[in-house]
């Protein structure tokens, strides 16, 4: 399971949680330009910009989970499972395996105005990264800090939402997100009104009593509508510290600690790590489950320019400060 966000300050954000059972080697990779990625129709790209983001590196190719290019054109890939379907490719469609989309679009273009005619025509196949790894139903959430849409494919085919909300987690699809946050139109941060009568005298007795009703749990449409709640009520933050804190914050609302989730296996779900991009200065920021320090990693102009990826080991171990012996 896994919450995306955007958020704008004075800059622009994108990121999210990554909610999963097991490691999957991710490390944070910076892409260059004119790095080649072998597409499996037979093709092949060069990108325009380099990328940032967290990925598994199988043989020098990034498998992204989410990503942000040089321009600011973000993309999560979030779990969609028994949803999402993969095709067969088809004659006249863009066939791309899941785990292309995010070099192809971000590391050509700029922009969601430049990629909608891509998106009509795309056709995402079945076709796995190599024998064993095969592809993981996915529904993606793309932003350039302008627009933002949402793209599912099912089995009555591809779907693109316009995503006015700019948060997206998992099932059901997005439409049905859409409709239940109208459920919440009564909940506020303030304090509560008395509509139970106007015959009875009930006064709040604490703050936050506004927002009875929000849901608490850890499944995606709860936390959908939390992180929604949180998004759109943050003050807009002056530094870049207190704006990536804050976007931070709104990740912890919807974060998933150790056995407070369990599969239906017995593993617990948990949140791997959060990451907050600011597509503007191109800085990533991370924090891990182990380790809740948060970490930067920037993306340069000499790793922008250079001819093989950058890798960027995991700072997993918790960091703590004493202020005294």
């Amino acid at each position: 399971m896994c919450t995306c966000i955007e958020m704008r300050n004075k800059d622009f954000y994108f990121g999210r949680n990554l909610d999963l059972q097991y490691r999957f080697g991710q490390k944070v990779a910076v892409t260059p330009r004119n790095y080649p990625f072998r597409l499996k129709n037979g093709s092949e790209i060069k990108t325009s910009f380099a990328l940032i983001g967290m990925a598994s590196v199988a043989g020098e190719y990034p498998l992204y989970a989410e990503a942000s290019n040089e321009k600011g054109l973000s993309m999560a890939g979030l779990y969609f499972p028994g949803t999402g379907v993969y095709m067969d490719s088809e004659e006249g469609k863009l066939n791309l395996a899941s785990f292309e989309l995010i070099p192809y679009f971000l590391g050509q273009y700029e922009s969601i105005d430049q990629i909608r005619g891509q998106l009509e025509n795309l056709n995402i196949t079945n076709i796995p990264f190599a024998e064993g790894m095969y592809p993981t139903e996915l529904h993606w959430m793309i932003s350039d800090g302008k627009k933002c849409v949402v793209l599912e494919q099912m089995a009555d085919g591809l779907k693109i939402y316009e995503n006015s909300i700019g948060v997206l987690t998992n099932n059901p699809p997005f439409y049905y997100h859409l409709w239940n946050i109208k459920n919440y139109m009564a909940v506020k941060p303030g304090a509560a009104d008395n509509r139970f009568s106007d015959r009875l005298d009930l006064q709040c007795y604490g703050n936050g009593m506004g927002s009875i009703g929000l849901p608490g749990d850890t499944g995606p449409a709860s936390r959908f509508i939390r992180a929604a709640f949180n998004k759109w009520n943050s003050p807009e933050e002056e530094s870049e510290e207190e704006a990536v804190g804050q976007f931070f914050h709104v990740l912890d609302s919807v974060a998933m600690t150790k056995g407070s989730t369990v599969t239906d296996a017995g593993e617990d779900d948990f949140t791997l790590y959060s990451c907050c991009i600011n597509t503007d200065k191109r800085i990533y920021y991370y924090k891990t489950y182990t380790n809740n320090r948060i970490i930067a990693v920037k993306m340069t102009e000499a790793n922008m320019n250079a001819n093989t990826l950058d890798i960027y080991e995991l700072e997993e171990k918790q960091q703590i400060k004493y202020v005294n012996s």
